[in-house]
């Protein structure tokens, strides 16, 4: 038996298949790692997030702490609003509107938190200056961990994926 060889129209079905209602074309439509990639992994993507949190708010915050490209910015914001992960709004008065995290965008945290201290871990060398994420009480925020519901630490070896139609 002889493999078919896939048809324009296969493609272009595939390739429906792997967008959402938005449009979105996914990298790999029922991987959720892959997903949230796709929508916020990035590099600028994600400096946006990790700044929105840090208080930036306007196109012009985020430029002038990023030193991003205006085009670029742009599309990102556009994107990270049209995915839920900022709203926008436009304060009385004001000619240009500001950006705020949604619940979704806030939920980036821990994902945020976790790159940080893996960064902290393996991006510098020991000694080397780096920035520090403290607590509300002004100490160091301890290291995250995935548990299990006993309590026990999960890792890549102790865990699987159980993958679509398994």
């Amino acid at each position: 038996m002889t493999d078919a060889v896939p048809t324009e129209q296969d493609r272009d079905e595939k390739h429906r298949a792997d967008q959402d209602r938005t449009g979105q074309d996914w990298t790999d439509p029922a991987c959720p790692v892959a997903r949230a990639v796709d929508l916020v992994g990035d590099r600028w993507s994600l400096l946006i997030v990790r700044d929105a949190m840090d208080g930036a708010a306007s196109f012009t915050d985020f430029r002038d702490r990023l030193g991003v490209a205006r085009n670029i910015l742009s599309d990102r914001l556009r994107k990270l609003t049209a995915h839920g992960v900022l709203a926008t709004s436009t304060p009385p008065g004001a000619k240009r509107h500001t950006y705020r995290l949604t619940d979704a965008g806030q939920e980036l945290f821990t994902a945020v938190v976790a790159l940080r201290q893996w960064g902290e871990r393996h991006a510098f060398a020991p000694g080397e200056d780096h920035s520090v994420l403290l607590d509300g009480d002004g100490r160091d925020v301890p290291r995250l961990r995935v548990l299990d519901r006993s309590g026990r630490p999960v890792t890549a070896a102790t865990s699987h994926v159980r993958k679509v139609g398994e």
